[in-house]
Formats: structure tokens, sequence, C-alpha cells
């Protein structure tokens, strides 16, 4: 392989914000957020919406999305379009 063409592999810190869940890896992903491992180390940090520790599928917790909440919401805040032309 040839040099200096290869992202550097470093350990790194994934971070559930949904569950507090924390996974320590490799990977090539640039950050600048940083976070104390239990070990005393500092690791840089990623902040990752679900994981396999608050997904759905894995937990077997169904959400339940209050979608016309939303669109009422969203209405009442911009007011109601005018009806489509045809």
């Amino acid at each position: 392989m040839r040099p200096g063409i290869h992202p550097v592999s470093r350990p790194v810190v994934f971070r559930d914000r949904a569950s507090g869940f924390h996974l320590l890896t490799r990977s090539t992903i640039d950050t600048r957020q940083t976070v104390q491992g239990e070990d005393g180390i500092t690791y840089p940090v990623v902040d990752v919406e679900t994981s396999s520790a608050s997904h759905p599928f894995y937990t077997g917790n169904a959400r339940v999305v209050d979608i016309a909440g939303r669109v009422q919401r969203f209405e009442r805040r911009y007011g109601r379009t005018t009806s489509a032309r045809h």
C-alpha cells in the first residue's frame, strides 16, 4: 500500500444522546469535541441520535410520534397555504 494516502484511524467514543450509551471504538471520523474515558484518557467524541441502546427495533419500545400535532403546530405558526391550483 502507498504510504500517506489512507486516513488515520484512532480511538473514538460514540455517545448516544438518547440513552447515554458510550461505545469506544476505532474510527477515521474527525471531531473537535472530547470526553474523558473511564480509564482517565481523553478521547474524541461523536454524538449520535440513536444506537442499538435506544433504537425501538432493538429495545422493543415503540415511540408514538404525534404527527397530527406537528402539522397543526406548523399551520398555526405559519398559516395555511392557499389551495393548490389545477
